[in-house]
């Protein structure tokens, strides 16, 4: 009777746990994977004009083949956007998974081979839109898929949107979806891009997961003087005006702030940094040291000088017409990224006031990213991110970050959601490369990227199936 009630317990243990324990030949389905990703990039969506519904009509073919369901949802015939739901038991809200599905632009002449051949050469795929967005679009389409495959009975539903126009012209992809049709992807939780993964001696050191991410709230300067001949230097030409201005904005120290995301970031890494980055990170809100830190960081480390502050980097100036005549007018865009928090009436009035000349007109750009609070790193969601995270890289520290770049997150974490950027692993030199999103032969190593796919894999079994 003892080894009975023994076998029993096993059994119904090994029952409890079946939903989390699925023997996926990852090899196989990685290169299916893979294929997927080739496919999506051989199709060339570059925004403009987009073309996004040649991609919408591709993974309807690909998830019909496989008995899923999918809907389509476009306020333009040609940039559509497309929803695909595994159904759950409905005793958790949902879980959202986000791929946008336009790509940037290329100057082809400037790439090795075609920028959409989804070219497979040295262990990588190469080709728009394999690191933007593309990856997590493929990875998300096989994930819906292994749901299907292995009938993983779920307590939330898993919804896969495939959004247009986030390079740019989001009213035509994530504003249309959240503003006219919201309650087909309304979730408690939401994946989508942001991450990033970094390796050192060949394994994986830091997984970065995006709770946050800046503002993009550019403006441009405009500066008036008096016009005249180029013979006849004036104390009023609008090119000397605009210079002064731009200098100014561009060497403004701002405030230093943090939050709770780039403080757990800086905590960790100082946990596994040098001992002079430690004592850096360690005292970056200390008075005596924090001037000093953040100029190192300026000249070493751009990127944790621009998530301690909202940033002004001026990137455009347009003046004068001919060499011989002073304009009466000229131009300037600065590239401000503000932290979340920031009051973007309060920082333009402080940015006024360090120009200091009534001759500079300070024009906003229109907002396109709605201001959005972080993301929770203390919930279900951000545990079972980095639990997963522990579990494949045993030896990695998991990351909260902030994006400096914008995301299609900001308007789903502005209608509630806790929203979450993931994204594959790079190697510092990969990083460093220029083969980055937006650059010349962009590109992704095929073991990140399967890597990618099992990791979202990993989560949504943690997060979802029912147990």
């Amino acid at each position: 009777m003892r080894w009975v009630l023994i076998l029993v317990s096993t059994a119904s243990a090994a029952m409890a746990n079946a939903q989390q324990s699925y023997l996926i030949d990852w090899d196989v389905v990685g290169e299916e994977s893979l294929d997927h990703l080739v496919e999506l990039i051989q199709i060339n969506s570059t925004n403009p004009p987009g073309n996004e519904t040649d991609v919408t009509d591709y993974l309807s073919v690909v998830l019909a083949a496989e008995g899923i369901e999918s809907e389509i949802y476009a306020l333009e015939e040609s940039r559509a956007n497309l929803v695909a739901r595994a159904s759950g038991n409905g005793s958790k809200r949902p879980l959202l998974i986000m791929g946008h599905t336009d790509v940037v632009g290329v100057q082809a002449d400037r790439w090795s081979a075609d920028p959409f051949s989804g070219l497979r050469q040295g262990g990588f795929v190469y080709g728009r839109g394999t690191l933007d967005d593309k990856d997590n679009l493929a990875a998300g389409l096989m994930v819906l898929k292994l749901l299907k495959r292995y009938g993983v009975e779920l307590d939330r539903d898993v919804i896969l949107l495939a959004e247009s126009g986030e390079e740019g012209t989001p009213e035509v992809g994530i504003n249309f979806m959240v503003e006219k049709h919201f309650d087909v992807i309304d979730a408690e939780y939401c994946l989508a891009e942001g991450g990033q993964n970094v390796i050192q001696d060949n394994q994986v050191v830091t997984v970065g997961i995006e709770t946050t991410e800046k503002m993009p709230r550019r403006v441009t300067l405009v500066a008036r003087g008096t016009p005249g001949h180029g013979s006849k230097p004036t104390l009023e030409n609008a090119v000397v005006i605009l210079a002064n201005a731009v200098a100014k904005a561009g060497s403004w120290d701002t405030e230093v702030r943090f939050s709770e995301t780039t403080r757990m970031y800086f905590q960790r890494m100082a946990e596994i940094a040098s001992d002079d980055d430690a004592f850096r990170y360690n005292n970056i809100e200390n008075p005596e040291e924090s001037a000093a830190i953040q100029q190192y960081f300026l000249a070493n480390f751009p990127y944790h000088y621009s998530i301690s502050r909202t940033s002004v980097a001026p990137t455009i100036m347009d003046a004068g017409f001919r060499r011989n005549v002073i304009p009466s007018e000229a131009s300037a865009m600065l590239d401000i990224r503000m932290l979340p928090d920031e009051s973007v009436e309060g920082f333009y009035a402080k940015l006024a006031a360090v120009i200091d000349d009534p001759r500079v007109e300070i024009i906003p750009e229109k907002i396109y990213r709605p201001a959005a609070p972080s993301s929770d790193i203390d919930n279900e969601m951000f545990q079972t991110l980095e639990r997963v995270a522990k579990n494949m890289y045993p030896k990695a520290t998991v990351l909260p970050i902030m994006q400096t770049a914008a995301t299609d997150l900001a308007q789903v974490r502005a209608k509630g959601m806790q929203a979450y950027g993931i994204g594959p692993a790079r190697s510092i030199e990969e990083i460093n490369s220029g083969f980055g999103a937006h650059g010349d032969n962009e590109r992704i190593s095929e073991e990140a990227f399967v890597e990618l796919v099992k990791y979202m894999w990993n989560v949504v079994i943690e997060i979802a199936a029912t147990r």
